[in-house]
C-alpha cells in the first residue's frame, strides 16, 4: 500500500453528510494510519471560523454543496493556500474543472482506490512542482459556475482555400493537435486548421459535448465509437472518423469520462 512518506499529514474534512465524512476518514487511515484528521466540518460558517482560528492543514477534502451553501463561499472569506481535493456528487462542476487545474475531483460515492490515486498524485505533484494555491483552484471553478449557462461557441470559421466556411459544433468530431498544427476534424473526416490552442478551445466548448482527452485531443461525445478496458484502469477509445494515434484515457480521467458519457 502506497503512503505519503512525509511527517504526519493533517487533513481537514469539510462534508455535510456525516456518513460520507466518516467514510473519508476511514479511507485516509486505510491509506496511512498516521494521518491526523484535524476536524470534520459540515458548513461554510463553521469552516470559515475553523480556518480563521487554526493553522492550515496539509490537505482539505472538500464537498461542493454544504449545509449552508456552496463551498466556494469559504474562499471568499478566508485565504487558503493548501492543496484541495474536491469530493462531489455534482459532475457538472467536476467534469469541466478537472480539465483545468487542481489535485483531483472525486465523484461520490468516493471509492478508496480513487482517493488513494489522488493522494499519490498529490505526492508526485509536490515532488515535481509547487501546487497552485487553493484560492486559484477555487477561482477557476467559481468562474466555471458563474459561466454555466453562458453561450459556448456554436460554430467555427475555417479557411477553405480563399474562402471561409462556418462549421457548426454538431458537425465536429474532434480537435487534434498534430505536428504543431491544431486541426478541426469534422464527422465526415475533413480537416481544417484552427488558430486556437487546445487549452483555449477547452474554454470555448460546451463541456457536456466535448471532453479534453489529453494534451493533443478534444473529442465530441458522438466521436467515441467504441470503448475498451485497457491496462491499469485505463480506457482505450476507437474514434469515428478514425485517428492514427492510439487514444487512451488515463486512470485518473476514466471515472469522469464515464460520467461524461452517461450524462
Amino acid at each position: 500500500m502506497a503512503a505519503l512518506t512525509t511527517s504526519k499529514m493533517r487533513v481537514l474534512i469539510i462534508e455535510d453528510e456525516p456518513l460520507a465524512a466518516d467514510k473519508l476518514e476511514k479511507h485516509l487511515h486505510e491509506y496511512d494510519a498516521t494521518i491526523q484528521v484535524t476536524a470534520k466540518l459540515a458548513s461554510v460558517a463553521t469552516s470559515v471560523t475553523w480556518l480563521q482560528e487554526n493553522a492550515l492543514p496539509d490537505l482539505i477534502l472538500l464537498d461542493i454543496h454544504l449545509a449552508d451553501g456552496l463551498c466556494f463561499d469559504i474562499f471568499r472569506q478566508v485565504e487558503v493556500k493548501c492543496p484541495v481535493i474536491f469530493c462531489t456528487a455534482y459532475d457538472q462542476y467536476a467534469l469541466r474543472a478537472f480539465q483545468l487545474h487542481s489535485i483531483d475531483y472525486l465523484l461520490k460515492p468516493v471509492q478508496y482506490s480513487r482517493l488513494e490515486q489522488s493522494l499519490q498524485k498529490m505526492k508526485e505533484m509536490q515532488e515535481l512542482r509547487p501546487l497552485a494555491p487553493a484560492e486559484q483552484q477555487i477561482n477557476e471553478i467559481v468562474n466555471i459556475i458563474k459561466n454555466k449557462g453562458d453561450n459556448y461557441k456554436t460554430r467555427f470559421m475555417v479557411k477553405l482555400g480563399t474562402r471561409i466556411r462556418a462549421i457548426k459544433v454538431d458537425e465536429i468530431a474532434y480537435f487534434h493537435s498534430q505536428s504543431k498544427l491544431n486541426l478541426l476534424v469534422t464527422k465526415d473526416g475533413h480537416q481544417y486548421p484552427v488558430d486556437y490552442s487546445l487549452d483555449e478551445l477547452v474554454t470555448m466548448l460546451d463541456p457536456f459535448l466535448f471532453f479534453h482527452v489529453n494534451r493533443n485531443l478534444i473529442i465530441h461525445i458522438d466521436a467515441a465509437k467504441e470503448i475498451h478496458p485497457y491496462f491499469k484502469g485505463r480506457l482505450k477509445l476507437t474514434l469515428e472518423p478514425p485517428i492514427e494515434e492510439e487514444v487512451v484515457i488515463s486512470s485518473q480521467k476514466t471515472p469522469l469520462f464515464k460520467a461524461w458519457l452517461d450524462q
